[in-house]
C-alpha cells in the first residue's frame, strides 16, 4: 500500500495525540508546519517519520503548494484560518480535518468542496466532538424504538483531577489562561422548559447551578454560547429544555464573577501596565486603580473588594476573600507583570499561580442528560458520561480526546470509510459509528444508565 502524506498545521498541546495515533500504522508520514521551525522541530524530534516544516499560512502560495503536495491536511490552528486552508484544498482538491465548529465562513465552502469531491470533515475533537457522537447514539436509539426526547442537558468541562484542584478556583490552566477568562464575557441562549432563554455575559456566573454527575463530584455548569439551535441540528423538536454548557467545581463562579466584577476583564491597555513602565509595580497599587481608589492599603483594598462579591452565602464570600487574599492582587509583596492590560495583567498571575505541576492529572468529564417520553407513553431519563483523567507527566485527557478522535477520523477518510462530501461534522451514522467503533480501544467511551 503506498504510503499517505499527511500535513499537519500546528504543534499545540492537542497536535501531538493526533501524531502519535496517525504514525501507528507505519504507513503515514506526517509532515508538521509551523511558523517558527523550531516549533515543529520540537515536536517530530520525538517521531521518527514525521518532517518538520515552516510555514507562514496566510502565505496563499506557500499554503497552496503545502497542501497540494499532501493527501490530507489537518487544521489545528486557530480556527480563524480554517476557511483560508480549505480554500486551498479545494484547489488541490484534498481532504482538511479540524476539530472546530464550522464557522459561516466555512460553511460557505460546502458547494465548492462538493464540487471538488473532497471531505472537509470538522468538530471531531471532545467539545465539539465526542459530545456530538454519544448525543445522536441515544437520540437516533430513542427514535427507532418510538420514543421522543422531551428534555436535552450537556455539561462538559476540562478540570483538574480532585486531588489536585487545590487553589481557590479549583482550576488549573495547561496553556494561556486568556481563553478562559474571556469565555466569562459569552452571552448564553438556550430552551429551558419551553422558554428561549437569553443571559447576558454580565450574568453568566450567577447562572451556574448544581449540576449532579456522580457524588463525588461537586460539579456546577452554565450556559455555554448559543445551544438554542441544537433542537433542530439534533432533530429533537419535542425538547422543551436544550441546553449545552460548561462544568466547574463548587465555588467557581463566585470568585470568577468577582474577578469580573472587579473589572479584570478590560483588555484596553493601560499606561501603568505597560511593559516599558519604570520600575517594579506591586500589586496593590495595580487593584487600587483598576477600582477606581487612591488608597492602596491592602485591608482598605480587601474591604471594597468584599463589596464586589454578589453571593449573599457567607462561606461563599469567606472562600472568595480568602481566594483573593492567596493570589495577591491586594498584597504590597507581590509585584505584577506588566502586561499592558488588566486582562492580561491578571493572566500571568493565574499562570505563575495555577499551572499544572510535575505529575499532576487533569480530568475531563462530560455528561448528557435526557428525558425520554418512551412510544407506549411510560418516561425515564437516561444518561450518558465520559470521564477520564490524563497520564502524570503523559497526555493530558483534554488533548488526548481532542487530539485522538482527530486522528482516527483523518484516517477513516484516508481509508476511504469515511467519503461523504463537502463541509461536514459527524452528525449521521455513517461519518460517526466507524470513529465511535474504535474509541473504546482507545479508553474513551461512554458509561450509559437508564432511570
Amino acid at each position: 500500500m503506498a504510503a499517505k502524506n499527511i500535513l499537519l498545521l500546528g504543534s499545540g498541546f492537542v497536535a501531538e495525540p493526533c501524531l502519535e495515533y496517525l504514525l501507528r500504522s507505519g504507513n503515514n508520514r506526517v509532515t508538521v508546519a509551523c511558523r517558527r521551525l523550531a516549533k515543529a522541530e520540537e515536536l517530530t524530534s520525538k517521531y521518527p517519520g514525521t518532517t518538520p516544516m515552516s510555514l507562514d499560512v496566510e502565505d496563499d502560495a506557500a499554503l497552496d503548494a503545502a497542501v497540494a503536495a499532501h493527501d490530507i491536511t489537518i487544521s489545528l490552528i486557530p480556527y480563524t484560518q480554517h476557511a483560508r486552508v480549505m480554500k486551498s484544498a479545494i484547489k488541490a482538491k484534498k481532504h482538511v480535518v479540524t476539530t472546530s465548529y464550522i464557522s459561516p465562513a466555512m460553511e460557505e465552502l460546502d458547494s465548492a468542496a462538493k464540487e471538488a469531491g473532497i471531505v472537509c470533515m470538522n468538530e471531531i475533537g471532545l467539545d465539539p466532538g465526542i459530545d456530538h457522537l454519544y448525543a445522536l447514539k441515544i437520540i437516533n436509539e430513542v427514535r427507532e424504538e418510538g420514543g421522543k426526547i422531551t428534555s436535552f442537558e450537556s455539561f462538559c468541562g476540562g478540570l483538574p483531577a480532585p486531588e489536585d484542584s487545590n487553589n481557590p478556583l479549583g482550576y488549573k490552566f495547561s496553556w494561556s489562561a486568556r481563553g478562559v477568562l474571556l469565555a466569562l464575557r459569552n452571552n448564553a441562549r438556550y430552551w429551558q422548559d419551553g422558554k428561549l432563554v437569553e443571559i447576558q455575559g454580565k450574568d453568566l456566573m450567577d447562572s451556574a447551578r448544581p449540576i449532579y454527575i456522580y457524588p463525588a463530584f461537586a460539579t456546577v455548569g452554565y450556559g455555554n454560547r448559543d445551544s438554542s439551535h441544537y433542537r433542530e441540528r439534533y432533530n429533537i423538536p419535542d425538547a422543551q429544555t436544550c441546553v449545552r454548557g460548561t462544568l466547574r467545581y463548587q465555588g467557581f463562579p463566585e470568585f470568577a464573577k468577582t474577578l469580573v466584577n472587579m473589572g479584570f476583564l478590560d483588555d484596553t491597555p493601560q499606561a501603568l501596565l505597560a511593559a516599558s513602565a519604570p520600575g517594579e509595580l506591586p500589586w496593590n497599587k495595580v487593584t487600587a486603580q483598576l477600582l477606581g481608589h487612591g488608597n492602596d492599603d491592602p485591608e482598605e483594598l480587601l474591604r471594597l473588594i468584599e463589596a464586589k462579591i454578589d453571593t449573599q452565602d457567607p462561606e461563599a464570600r469567606r472562600r472568595v476573600l480568602h481566594g483573593v487574599k492567596w493570589l495577591g492582587i491586594t498584597s504590597r509583596e507581590v509585584a505584577a507583570a506588566k502586561r499592558g492590560t488588566y486582562l492580561d495583567t491578571l493572566c500571568a498571575r493565574l499562570e505563575d499561580l495555577m499551572m499544572y505541576g510535575e505529575g499532576e492529572k487533569d480530568m475531563i468529564i462530560l455528561q448528557h442528560k435526557f428525558e425520554v417520553e418512551n412510544k407506549d407513553g411510560s418516561q425515564n431519563t437516561r444518561t450518558s458520561v465520559t470521564l477520564m483523567y490524563g497520564e502524570p507527566n503523559g497526555f493530558s485527557a483534554m488533548a488526548k480526546t481532542v487530539g485522538v478522535p482527530c486522528g482516527i477520523a483523518t484516517q477513516l477518510i484516508l481509508d476511504g470509510k469515511i467519503s461523504a462530501k463537502g463541509v461536514i461534522a459527524p452528525m449521521t451514522p455513517e461519518i460517526y459509528q466507524p470513529i465511535m467503533d474504535i474509541l473504546p480501544s482507545e479508553g474513551i467511551n461512554a458509561v450509559e444508565e437508564t432511570i
